[in-house]
């Protein structure tokens, strides 16, 4: 018996035919995006319903409070358990998602550095001080291969790698991931749409979200302390609809900004995933793909 991954970027239709995997294999379902991890981040993760799951168990969906800091050496010794249960009892994991890494940190033999508290504060002190540009100039001068990977503006990130640099007394790129060794025999399922035809369903997906409650939904956990989260307060959607909820600019603007960084981000997600040689991808337009999928796994 064998894992099953279904991958790619967003809005491409991985979680259903997912599901429709689950039924016909005797499956369940990991999940694998990082903000479906959150509780009540529903709306503006697309996260599938109870009614859309059709009885298939779903697993390590609304995990974590959106105060809390998703790290993908948690979700991986959290979804390994999980992977390896179902094996044990006979059953087929299916992990869907399109967070990269959270899922390569699964499926292959990575190790993560460690963390420490004091160093983390310091330099997130630094931060807020001085601001990710300034610590992005640090990294480029210890580091430039991992300044060229993450962006100015991503302070999270770039503490991280600042932090990993003084930690381990290496460059962090010499700690990014590369696939394989793979841990287990996976059938890794790739699921695209030709470009223009994507961006349209991402714009209608975010139309969709916010006619269905997103700002309601983003009030309600500000109320839950979503500011605070330093990880689900990045998320797509909500990023937007809290600048806008701040004064930055209206909702309209919040959804624009919102469709216009999910189609970056697709992109990012697409260039991700297609380095990797082992995965066979898939038209997710075809009337016939969950058969053609049958036929990989």
């Amino acid at each position: 018996m064998r894992p099953v991954a279904i991958v790619g970027p967003t809005a491409t239709g991985k979680s259903e035919l997912a599901i429709e995997l689950a039924l016909r294999l005797a499956g369940e379902v990991v999940n694998a995006d990082a903000m479906q991890l959150y509780r009540g981040m529903d709306i503006g993760t697309a996260k599938v319903t109870e009614a859309q799951r059709r009885g298939v168990p779903h697993h390590l969906l609304d995990v974590l409070d959106v105060r809390d800091t998703a790290t993908v050496a948690a979700y991986q010794r959290d979804a390994r358990a999980v992977v390896e249960g179902l094996l044990a009892g006979g059953r087929v994991p299916i992990l869907v998602g399109g967070s990269g890494l959270y899922l390569q940190a699964v499926l292959d033999e990575l190790d993560f550095p460690g963390t420490d508290p004091g160093l983390r504060a310091r330099l997130e002190q630094e931060l807020a001080a001085v601001g990710a540009a300034v610590l992005h100039e640090r990294l480029a001068r210890s580091d430039p291969d991992a300044a060229r990977a993450i962006l100015p503006s991503n302070g999270r990130r770039i503490v991280r790698a600042l932090e990993v640099i003084e930690l381990t007394g290496r460059p962090f790129s010499a700690s990014l991931p590369r696939p394989g060794p793979a841990r287990y025999d996976t059938v890794l399922i790739g699921i695209d749409v030709d470009s223009t035809h994507l961006d349209a369903r991402v714009d209608a997906r975010v139309t969709r979200m916010f006619a269905a409650g997103l700002v309601d939904e983003v009030r309600e956990l500000a109320g839950r302390g979503l500011r605070e989260g330093r990880t689900a307060s990045r998320a797509l959607g909500y990023q937007q609809v809290l600048a806008a909820l701040d004064g930055e600019y209206d909702l309209a603007a919040a959804a624009e900004h919102t469709a216009r960084a999910t189609r970056r981000f697709v992109r990012r997600q697409r260039s991700w995933f297609r380095r990797d040689q082992r995965i066979t991808w898939l038209d997710g337009t075809r009337p016939d793909l969950v058969d053609a999928a049958l036929q990989l796994v």
